[in-house]
């Protein structure tokens, strides 16, 4: 089995949160062109929503599972503003000569209680070996129990990156790695440039800063989803999207300012 790599490329990294369906597309040019750059092989790419995806997520409640009536409404809605997202992507990645096709994970995968319970990896095994880059995002996904419910790209990374034994995550958000507090708020807060997986844990038994909660959860939440892939024995290396150069040195294997989780 040939050495896949996983970029999960944040919603906070890619779209501007405050302000509702507005993509960074100066963010998302430069990526592409840092993607290029890397000389991608068996990539996989997968982003999340951001502005595009989870304001209808949280409107419609859509996490939670099927309610009521209005929110298929809410499903079909969500997954197209995630669609518009995804195109933006797309057209950046393929205009600067990487050979990306889209994959969306509401095709082929499923979870029981929000937690993914079937995935079939078969396809994506045949487009890795082509040579393409297929990219994912967080998406409304079919829900044994509760009807449907939202995936978070974090949590099908590290799915992924077990499921296909991966070398490496790459998860790029709009933070320089894992602080000792929100680095948005706490100017005295302190990157960690090694998390091990004993720390990790440690880390997850801190207080959760409500402040920046979404819908698929804060760096805590990461933190928490990266926990299977980093006991697997996969690098999960946490860098800034909005900073130049640091996506192409993660994805190099070069030293790049960021948090790097450890077995």
């Amino acid at each position: 089995m040939f050495s896949v790599k996983i970029l999960k490329l944040g919603g906070s990294g890619i779209t501007d949160k405050t302000k509702p369906f507005l993509a960074r597309e100066d963010v998302i040019k430069r990526v592409a062109k840092e993607i290029v750059k890397s000389n991608p092989k068996h990539l996989i790419i997968i982003h999340g929503g951001g502005s595009f995806g989870h304001p209808l997520a949280k409107k419609y409640r859509l996490k939670e599972g099927f309610k009521e009536k209005n929110q298929i409404k809410g499903f079909a809605e969500t997954r197209w503003m995630m669609m518009i997202l995804h195109k933006l992507i797309l057209d950046s990645l393929i205009s600067n000569g990487v050979n990306a096709v889209s994959f969306p994970p509401f095709s082929f995968v499923e979870t029981t209680n929000q937690r993914i319970s079937h995935m079939d990896v078969s396809i994506l095994k045949k487009i890795l070996k082509f040579g393409l880059v297929p990219v994912l995002h967080g998406d409304v996904v079919v829900d044994r129990k509760l009807g449907f419910t939202i995936l978070s790209g974090d949590q099908l990374a590290a799915r992924l990156a077990i499921d296909l034994k991966a070398e490496k995550i790459v998860l790029a958000t709009d933070v320089d790695g894992v602080y000792t507090s929100n680095p948005k708020t706490n100017p005295n807060a302190k990157m960690i440039s090694q998390l091990s997986l004993s720390r990790i844990k440690e880390t997850l038994r801190m207080e959760k800063d409500v402040s920046t909660m979404d819908v698929t959860g804060t760096m805590i939440g990461k933190l928490k989803e990266m926990v299977p892939a980093v006991n697997f024995g996969v690098k999960v290396f946490l860098v800034n999207a909005l900073k130049n150069g640091r996506i192409y040195k993660a994805l190099k294997g070069l030293k790049v300012k960021g948090t790097i989780l450890k077995p």
